[in-house]
């Protein structure tokens, strides 16, 4: 996608609940020093963008009340966290496993690099922006288990692809459904997507007609076994939560037991 195709002008045949897309290449293998190192050289990534979010909260205030008096976000403001969510899930995928190329230093989507967003300005309903911080809870909640379940395994998942050199297949699918969720996600309360999230378990082979755009995410057709996985993230963001909850309220009742 082209810049031009971040224009909040809303385009013909657009269909108003158009799903943001992961558009991700899948490598056939990857090199065992960077994804020894993954991390280590995310980390100017990972400075670039606590300025860009920083400077993403306060753009997003802004459109959000012009989205409540336009029912459309203005075009700088709309071209601008559309850079930044691409951006972030470029960062995201590479974090995740999913690309051995190292990010570009740039908002904008370099056709060359395997990873590319899809997303497509339409009106917005101006009821549903007034209430966007709530309507997203479900979903955010719904991510916050994905993302947390992940890295829960995220060692095991990192030794996987250091030993074999790729990720398998089922975890690839896994991984990508998870991280094309938090991108839905972050769309929709961004006010870049009036579609709700959904599809985390993939779509049909032939959700995507003849002649249209297509990638290896593009549909994402997960298989059992990555279903499976998806599943047991959601158990393990689950069973974290009840954890930390767990030993949070024993460390405040110790706390409570020991003051005078």
């Amino acid at each position: 996608m082209t810049d031009a195709q971040w224009s909040p002008v809303p385009r013909a045949g657009d269909a108003d609940e158009f799903l943001p897309v992961l558009d991700l290449v899948e490598p056939a293998r990857q090199r065992r020093l960077t994804v020894l190192l993954r991390l280590l050289l995310l980390i100017p990534h990972a400075l670039v963008l606590v300025v860009l979010e920083i400077a993403a909260f306060f753009t997003l205030v802004f459109g959000w009340f012009a989205a409540l008096a336009l029912a459309r976000l203005p075009g700088p403001v709309y071209r601008f966290l559309a850079q930044v969510l691409a951006y972030r899930t470029r960062v995201g995928a590479s974090a995740m496993l999913l690309v051995d190329s190292y990010p570009p230093f740039t908002l904008g989507q370099p056709s060359s690099y395997p990873v590319r967003i899809d997303v497509r300005p339409t009106r917005l309903n101006r009821l549903a922006v007034l209430f966007r911080a709530v309507l997203v809870i479900p979903a955010a909640i719904v991510q916050g288990l994905l993302t947390s379940g992940w890295s829960a395994l995220a060692v095991l998942w990192w030794l996987i692809t250091l030993i074999l050199g790729r990720m398998p297949r089922p975890l690839f699918e896994a991984t990508a459904a998870t991280l094309r969720y938090e991108m839905r996600v972050s769309a929709y309360f961004s006010l870049l997507s009036p579609a709700y999230p959904k599809g985390l378990f993939g779509e049909d082979a032939l959700s995507v007609p003849q002649g249209r755009p297509r990638s290896d995410t593009r549909p994402l057709v997960v298989s059992g076994a990555g279903k499976a996985l998806l599943i047991l993230f959601l158990v393990l963001g689950v069973a974290g939560g009840i954890t930390t909850s767990t030993t949070r309220s024993a460390t405040d009742d110790s706390g409570y037991g020991l003051r005078p």
